[in-house]
């Protein structure tokens, strides 16, 4: 598959979006008009650049409002099209973007909008351009992309075909198995980008909210699949208006993308294979068709997590802090300044690693698979960067890469009983606790950059196999909190990211949003209880929170009393019930303890206000 983008999509200047799409390993790119107009670079010098960078030019976009208007207007239009056609002769490109017209149109008879196109495409044909006509959603009169092809049909010239943009047509709801009647040799181009279920004009929508493949919620794989039965073999080419994007890093913003490409591509021909009827593995599809497409090694989704890491400088928070819990201290690494503590199948490392001066933040995660070197090699394909660990001999050897927001993720090799093999290379530690209590992570919450939330759930999704649910917002002293769980299907991992307010957000070098590591245990009111008597700082609940608690649930009166005796949380659902406390913050972390009872599956979402808000004042005071 030929992969594009428009260079819309980036920030910066034209040379620094190309030098990014290089870097990034585009084929190709569509160069939009307003990026040509404000670079000091010539055409020339554009045409040059992309050759030197290994780039084609494959679209020179949008030439607007062109048809449906009267005599006068087409003569205008006629010469700015003249005039475009001679720059991108000077450019070496030889494919245009014409849009159904939106603002000039005032005559709505498909017969005159025929055969001004076919003006338009007799012009092209003496400049050799190709016209790719594209049906906006909000065209004035042309807003269905079969009605611009039965147009094309219409002209039936050589040098004028279609635009398929995914976004025009899935926006718009439109049944896209009908491409596979079109003749692929009049699909010139298409485009395609993602984005969240919005209710609101489709205009709106698509300048701002936009996303790249993965990060929204359309069917791209359905929409690909029925392009590529079409027989279309031109560029697949992402064209993404969003406002975030065009505020991060360009070189960064260009590897999201390309991540974007490469996991639509395998979910077509997975979708593919599907639809008929090939056996389930990722294999290419039993029939063959003129665009190949790639697919990835295929890795199952995570069996559990395998150990989550706290970096800081001075520890002894935090050891206090795991001790009063009810962790077991393992003892320290043979070649490592690296602390390992446990409870049941629950570890947390502790690691005084390169930590000068750094409060303590969420540092890594490790992730039971079963190849660490077939899932490193699939994350590798998916643009991950590598993270890599000194280890001595007969150490185990993690398979490492870079989450977006830099949390270091450890692809490490499972075991049926949950057991891990490394824990052997920690010493002696403090004698465990007679009757410790056995616990799991349950899951982790990370706080993402605002720049790179999108970005994290592609991440996820491609590289881990997580998937995403749908998304909550939970009001805070700061303002909404967006979350986004991602999960496995059984729950045994569980990821939420919370888009960090922005006058708290990450930065490159540190954490100042807090975030959590949640563990699950039989007995959370023992555990309370125990916890309490060791000295543990409770996340203290007001009162008003119990009263509320009461009203809404009519719980037994002796356990709303032992609820606000040990600070806990309460919520419930018709499959079952959630206990939780929290600690007090370390730095940027916390810890949660959980109990889940019957069925329930969420993360007492009811009780995330209260958390908020006391950490805000707790934050606020100190």
């Amino acid at each position: 598959m030929r992969t594009g983008i428009a260079t819309v999509c980036l920030s910066g200047t034209l040379k620094e979006k190309m030098q990014a799409c290089a870097i990034a390993g585009f084929d190709g790119i569509e160069i939009f008009e307003q990026d040509l107009v404000t670079s000091p670079l010539s055409p020339e010098d554009v045409r040059k650049m992309a050759a030197d960078l290994g780039l084609g030019l494959d679209l020179y976009q949008p030439f607007r409002d062109f048809d449906g208007v009267t005599p006068d207007l087409l003569k205008a239009n006629l010469r700015r099209a003249e005039a475009k056609f001679k720059l991108m002769s000077r450019l070496g490109m030889d494919t245009i973007l014409v849009c159904s017209n939106v603002a000039t149109a005032t005559i709505d008879d498909d017969g005159l909008r025929a055969e001004q196109l076919a003006q338009l495409a007799n012009l092209a044909g003496d400049h050799g351009v190709k016209v790719a006509y594209e049906a906006l959603a909000w065209g004035k009169y042309v807003n269905d992309y079969e009605h611009a092809y039965r147009l094309v049909e219409m002209v039936d010239h050589p040098n004028l075909g279609t635009c398929l943009d995914s976004f025009h047509i899935l926006s718009r709801d439109w049944e896209t198995s009908h491409i596979e009647g079109f003749n692929p040799e009049k699909i010139f181009f298409v485009q395609v980008a993602d984005a969240p279920k919005l209710s609101m004009d489709v205009l709106s929508w698509s300048r701002h909210y936009r996303v790249f493949p993965g990060e929204g919620q359309f069917e791209l794989a359905k929409f690909m699949g029925h392009v590529v039965r079409a027989g279309y073999t031109g560029p697949v080419s992402l064209e993404v208006f969003n406002d975030v994007f065009r505020q991060s890093d360009v070189e960064r913003t260009a590897v999201d993308a390309m991540r974007s490409l490469i996991w639509l591509e395998e979910q077509s021909a997975k979708w593919l294979a599907d639809a008929e009827g090939a056996p389930n593995n990722g294999a290419a599809p039993r029939r063959r068709y003129p665009m190949e497409l790639a697919t990835l090694p295929k890795v199952n989704e995570p069996a559990g997590f395998n150990f989550a890491e706290v970096k800081a400088d001075d520890t002894a928070q935090l050891e206090k802090l795991l001790g009063q819990l009810g962790f077991a201290f393992e003892g320290r690494h043979r070649t490592k300044d690296v602390q390992l503590w446990t409870m049941g199948q629950a570890r947390v490392i502790i690691n005084e690693q390169a930590a000068q001066h750094a409060e303590p933040a969420i540092a890594a995660l490790g992730f039971d698979v079963d190849s660490p070197v077939i899932a490193s090699a699939r994350a590798q394909q998916l643009k991950a960067p590598v993270v890599a660990r000194k280890v001595q001999a007969d150490e185990e050897v993690f398979q490492g890469i870079s989450a977006p927001d830099s949390t270091e993720i450890f692809l490490c090799q499972g075991s049926p009983d949950g057991t891990a093999a490394w824990t052997h290379e920690f010493g002696e530690g403090l004698e465990h606790p007679s009757a410790g209590a056995s616990a799991v992570i349950d899951h982790v919450n990370l706080a993402q950059p605002w720049q790179h939330f999108d970005e994290a759930v592609l991440f996820y999704t491609s590289a881990l196999a997580l998937e995403p649910q749908p998304f909550a917002e939970v009001p805070s002293p700061g303002g909404l909190v967006r979350s986004q769980v991602m999960q496995t299907s059984d729950g045994a991992v569980r990821l939420v990211l919370n888009l960090a307010p922005i006058q708290q957000a990450r930065s490159e070098v540190r954490k100042t949003y807090q975030e959590h590591i949640a563990f699950a245990v039989d007995d959370l009111v023992a555990t309370a209880r125990a916890a309490r008597d060791r000295g543990l700082e409770f996340l203290q609940i007001p009162a008003n929170y119990y009263e509320d608690l009461d009203a809404r649930f009519d719980l037994e009166p002796g356990f709303l009393a032992t609820l606000q005796e040990l600070n806990l949380l309460f919520d419930r659902d018709a499959d079952g019930e959630f206990l939780h406390f929290y600690t007090a913050t370390v730095g940027s972390v916390f810890f949660e303890m959980v109990e889940r009872r019957g069925g329930y599956d969420g993360y007492g979402a009811p009780n995330a206000p209260v958390r908020h808000a006391v950490q805000y004042d707790s934050l606020h005071r100190s």
